[in-house]
């Protein structure tokens, strides 16, 4: 299983096994999607993080 690191809305940055790339409702909102930051514990806008190479 992959996982996907992301950011919230709120600048937390975890890792999450999934990320819906469905769209949510009649309105696209964007390359973000909405899911529940386990550290606010709230549904926030995330997005993929682009991670460096070292």
């Amino acid at each position: 299983m992959d996982l996907t690191v992301v950011r919230c809305a709120e600048g937390h940055v975890f890792s999450t096994d999934s990320f819906p790339m469905q769209q949510l409702g009649a309105g696209r909102i964007g390359p973000g999607r909405l899911i529940r930051c386990p550290r606010c514990a709230r549904l926030r806008h995330a997005v993929p993080v682009v991670l460096e190479k070292r």
